[in-house]
């Protein structure tokens, strides 16, 4: 036991002329501080199910809207899990559902296992930092606030507003 312990001593006493290693986290090289230089127009945005059901509530043209918000072309963008999503709310959502279906849609495939939309989108923000999410869920914002540089849209005072946006561009403060 003693030999053991001579033995962690004498492997802890470090040498200070060495050259120190550490472990430091990979960022993306998109991101400068907490500025993302690849959003810009056209946007794409990532929109999750509540988002379009929310919009309905509060009469607002989807595509119109988040031009009106950004001052610029907007690409919305829905994956299959979204999707899967509206058309498994049923009748009470056709019209959420015709709205997703619009040609102005960009249809995102989804490859992963499951149709957990709210996984489905932080995965994708996570790999591609090119997305807004526009999002009414507080649950799904809570997580979308830990990637940095991945901006949110939400509705409020019936119009869209955007946090985490750059200033340089865009959406106005209220």
């Amino acid at each position: 036991n003693e030999k053991e312990r001579a033995k962690a001593l004498v492997k802890k006493k470090e040498d200070p002329s060495a050259i120190k290693e550490r472990e430091v986290p990979q960022h993306p090289s998109c991101l400068f501080f907490q500025y993302n230089t690849q959003l810009g127009p056209p946007y794409h945005i990532l929109v999750d199910t509540n988002f379009i059901n929310f919009s309905i509530k509060a009469k607002l043209d989807l595509v119109q809207s988040m031009m009106d918000c950004l001052y610029a072309k907007c690409i919305p963008c829905i994956t299959d899990c979204v999707m899967g999503e509206i058309e498994k709310l049923g009748q009470k959502y056709r019209v959420a559902l015709r709205i997703a279906k619009d040609p102005r849609f960009e249809r995102l495939p989804c490859m992963h296992k499951g149709t957990y939309a709210d996984d489905c989108l932080v995965q994708r923000v996570t790999q591609h930092k090119c997305y807004i999410v526009a999002t009414v869920d507080k649950e799904l914002k809570r997580r979308i606030r830990k990637i940095p540089g991945v901006p949110i849209m939400y509705i409020s005072r019936h119009r869209y507003n955007i946090e985490r946006m750059p200033d340089d561009y865009g959406a106005p403060r209220f």
